[in-house]
């Protein structure tokens, strides 16, 4: 007979599976449902697999092909949500876009090989079992985490949620918030359409897509600056948004945006996520090239213009938010006009942004009369 003593005091000691198990159908239920997504790329989950301890997937194409693999977590970006759902008194829980930010932290960095993600598995880890129980919020979440599979073709046939006292920890006033992240496999097919920045050349004109706002980079320094605000994330913006709703806009996906580059066999030299670094980062390659920036999108972020506003400098929001820009596009100068119109195509507003040239290793924010240096 089972042990109902043990069982009981492994609940005391944090992990009651029964208080976790809501949360898990909610997500298995989602999961269920994105199961085919990748199909369209060749490859295919295989049934039985499911509910196991992985899950098994073939690639049933004729191309030569590579695997790609990349890891990455939301940071603190549901912290808001949490503050949010505890004080704004909507009934909302904004988990709403809370997925779809902690798998595209992964795709959009998957993409910047060649790649496009097939398979998604993610981690849900909470500081206390209480956590799972909420079922609106479980519903929410795990709808987003579909709703980010659907529009990256991917699917998500397994994850973990554990509860975990002894290591996760919200920051008060929020009572409890996990930490989400996730694995992401992609395909490389044909093999030709890898991309690994080796192409990067003086001459090539810097093509920008635009974000949707904060996407999750930066999140620590607004949550500094919003909680000294008297009505923290409930100031509201020019736009009629609160802070907490502008922080919470879902990152934009940019897999269609290089799959139609792939698809129009557009040479593309390199790729590059719009993400932690800010502009800095378009200075990414060790190589000795100056980025010129000569042009930039034409409305600023509200958030970001009311972080300029509460007193962050020009260079700290320059160097620690996308600014406007999510995605960056390396091209040789007379591939610019087929990429923009690709894009365009595609659903996606494009700049061209400025060059690469011989030089220091850095970027000049022309706009903004500043140079940047790059991060190591």
């Amino acid at each position: 007979m089972p042990d109902k003593r043990a069982k009981s005091e492994y609940a005391t000691a944090g992990v009651d599976y029964t208080k976790i198990e809501p949360f898990k159908m909610a997500m298995v239920s989602a999961g269920k449902r994105t199961l085919k997504f990748p199909n369209k790329r060749g490859v295919y989950i295989e049934p039985e697999s499911l509910g196991a301890h992985g899950v098994v997937f073939r690639y049933r194409g004729a191309r030569p092909h590579f695997w790609c693999m990349t890891q990455e977590g939301l940071g603190n970006k549901n912290w808001i949500a949490e503050w949010m759902y505890q004080h704004a008194g909507t009934g909302r829980t904004y988990y709403e876009g809370i997925g779809i930010d902690t798998a595209l932290m992964a795709a959009n960095d998957l993409i910047c090989q060649g790649a496009l993600p097939v398979i998604y598995t993610d981690e849900v880890a909470a500081g206390d079992s209480e956590w799972f129980m909420d079922e609106r919020r479980s519903h929410d979440l795990a709808e987003s985490f579909y709703q980010a599979c659907q529009m990256c073709g991917m699917a998500l046939p397994a994850g973990e949620s554990p509860a975990l006292r002894y290591l996760v920890k919200a920051e008060p006033p929020v009572r409890s918030a996990p930490s989400l992240s996730g694995c992401v496999t992609g395909i490389i097919a044909p093999r030709t359409r890898m991309v690994m920045g080796e192409k990067l050349s003086v001459g090539d004109r810097i093509i920008g897509a635009t974000s949707s706002g904060l996407h999750a980079n930066g999140i620590s320094l607004v949550i500094k600056r919003a909680s000294a605000l008297k009505d923290k994330f409930l100031h509201q913006l020019p736009n009629g948004k609160t802070l907490g709703e502008e922080a919470l806009i879902p990152t934009r996906s940019y897999v269609r945006l290089v799959e139609a580059l792939q698809e129009k066999n557009i040479e593309i030299h390199s790729l590059l996520g719009g993400t932690g670094g800010g502009i800095s980062k378009i200075a990414y390659a060790k190589t000795a090239f100056t980025y010129r920036i000569k042009k930039w999108v034409d409305e600023i972020p509200p958030l970001f213009r009311f972080m300029l506003e509460v007193g962050v400098s020009l260079e700290d929001c320059l160097t620690t938010f996308n600014w406007g820009i999510g995605f960056y596009i390396f091209v040789p100068e007379e591939e610019v006009d087929r990429t923009i119109k690709t894009g365009k195509k595609a659903g996606y507003d494009l700049v061209e942004l400025g060059q690469v040239e011989a030089g220091e290793r850095c970027v000049v924010f022309e706009p903004e009369k500043i140079t940047l240096p790059a991060i190591e």
